[in-house]
């Protein structure tokens, strides 16, 4: 029979004192990195990412227009439901409003082009291969947008899918039009 001493003891309270100080440092880092994601009224972060288009896109190459942030994927039914609605939209307000469509997951650009081709978008499509710009907005589900306005500022957060009526109106009040 092997005794444990109350040396023993004191290591394993030592262990368990340290695992619950590490988990909760790491919970509290979680707590407060979410409050740095961007919420209506903040300054929408810009990013850099390149586009199907072989061009790399800014969102601060669009200040002085709205902007549209839609963040999808090909696997998303609901992406894939809206994105008629948005090319419409793309198309109407296409003097004072821009849609950039960013693609998560690091999806390969062949799928990506798949898909784009059978849903017949024109407007950008920019790739975020390595998700650094998804969860710099902090998108969880899919579809996200976001809307922005000519200052750079978000305006409104749309988790879900879009229909063409809430696009127009967003934008209409965006641009007071």
């Amino acid at each position: 029979m092997i005794r444990l001493g109350k040396r023993n003891k004191w290591v394993q309270i030592s262990i368990l004192v340290v695992v619950l100080v590490i988990g909760g440092l790491t919970m509290a880092g979680s707590v407060f990195k979410d409050d740095k994601l961007p919420r209506v009224g903040d300054k929408a972060p810009d990013f850099k990412l390149a586009g199907l288009d072989g061009q790399v896109h800014r969102l601060s190459d669009y200040k002085g227009k709205a902007v549209i942030v839609n963040f999808w994927g090909t696997f998303c039914e609901p992406c894939r439901k809206e994105m008629p609605d948005i090319q419409q939209q793309s198309k109407e307000w296409a003097d004072s409003a821009v849609v950039l469509g960013v693609n998560v997951m690091g999806e390969s650009k062949v799928t990506v082009k798949s898909f784009i081709d059978q849903v017949k978008v024109d407007f950008p499509i920019l790739l975020d291969p390595d998700d650094a710009t998804r969860r710099k907005y902090g998108v969880a589900d899919f579809p996200t947008t976001f809307f922005i306005n000519p200052e750079g500022k978000i305006v409104q957060i749309v988790t879900g899918p879009l229909k063409e009526q809430a696009i127009r109106q967003t934008l209409s009040a965006i641009l007071k039009k």
